[in-house]
């Protein structure tokens, strides 16, 4: 029987299979398993409500915490705390498998995940996975809590107002529908 808590990303080619839910842990964490591609990654950002624990499965997973980069083999954690600037990438040719335990857990972030992969699933995503159209753009941003560090937060007016068009045009009820599973 096929997952169907597993998601793809064509354009990162890489999976997300969620283990726990905001519902299902009452709010207390998400968990999700993440394979990530060879030279695969996110970039820099923060959170403000919630931590992230990266606990290496498979591979090397290198975690970026401020300016110390971490190594991570398996059996190895890491925590973003939040309003710390982080960070996860694969520099390897191989893929790499670890988990990521959110807590309190965060119901747009499971959202987030599920309707990015969709659009990309669906070609509607750039060739840097996101989102073509600048609403959904800004809305899945302001969903999974992501703030930019530094200059780049200037970026976030910009986003947090379009996000806001993005609920006026029910930009969010139609992805919402659309992609969301569970």
């Amino acid at each position: 029987m096929e997952n169907t808590r597993r998601i793809y990303n064509p354009i990162q080619k890489d999976y997300v299979t969620f283990l726990k839910t905001a519902a299902e842990t009452n709010g207390e964490c998400t968990l999700v398993e993440v394979e990530l591609a060879p030279q695969g990654g996110v970039g820099i950002h923060y959170h403000k409500t919630y931590s992230e624990k990266f606990d290496c499965m498979e591979g090397e997973l290198k975690v970026q915490l401020g300016k110390n980069i971490h190594t991570l083999l398996p059996g190895a954690t890491a925590t973003a705390q939040p309003n710390i600037n982080h960070r996860f990438f694969n520099t390897s040719d191989n893929v790499c498998k670890f988990r990521v335990e959110l807590r309190p857990a965060s119901r747009g972030f499971e959202q987030s995940l599920q309707i990015g992969y969709g659009l990309a699933r669906d070609g509607q995503t750039k060739k840097n996975g996101f989102p073509k159209d600048k609403h959904a753009l800004a809305w899945l941003f302001d969903i999974s809590e992501s703030n930019l560090p530094g200059w780049m937060s200037i970026f976030e007016i910009i986003l947090r107002r379009q996000a806001k068009t993005a609920r006026a045009r029910g930009v969010d009820k139609e992805l919402t529908e659309k992609y969301v599973k569970f």
